[in-house]
């Protein structure tokens, strides 16, 4: 059973079409330049509700 497994896994992954460097390249640098961005947007968020915090406390 397991045997057959790996068997069929090593079939699998003879199918996958793998991308090429530059693909791979490009591809990682997108997500690299997302990830920037959206922690960013997700900084600023928090400062907002940090600031929002801050201001009901002192009421």
């Amino acid at each position: 059973m397991i045997k057959k497994y790996i068997q069929n896994s090593i079939q699998e992954l003879n199918n996958v079409t793998w991308p090429t460097r530059k693909q791979a390249i490009r591809i990682t640098t997108i997500v690299f330049i997302f990830m920037i961005i959206a922690a960013a947007v997700l900084g600023v968020i928090d400062e907002i509700f940090a600031i929002a915090y801050k201001a009901l406390l002192s009421i």
